[in-house]
């Protein structure tokens, strides 16, 4: 039982880790955008969908690979380890 405890922690870690990147960089344009509308009274809605898109797409482009890499990493080690679980 205790197998599935700490993979589910690593799995939720995992998760975590893996969904920062975009929700942080989709925030971060998100808050300037808003401060941009906030200054010039433009209240257009595309306005704020259409940057945070575009750098959720570039930064997925970046960092895709070393997500793969831990998504692999983190399959291979529960493949691994197998035997110990269905114990």
């Amino acid at each position: 039982m205790e197998y599935f405890v700490g993979l589910s922690k690593q799995a939720l870690f995992l998760s975590l880790i893996l969904t920062a990147p975009p929700v942080l960089v989709a925030m971060l344009v998100g808050l300037v955008i808003s401060i941009l509308q906030a200054t010039t009274q433009i209240q257009e809605q595309t306005l704020t969908f259409v940057p945070k898109l575009v750098a959720v797409v570039v930064t997925m482009a970046f960092a895709g690979q070393w997500m793969v890499g831990q998504l692999i990493a983190f399959t291979s080690s529960i493949l691994d380890q197998f035997a110990n679980y269905i114990r």
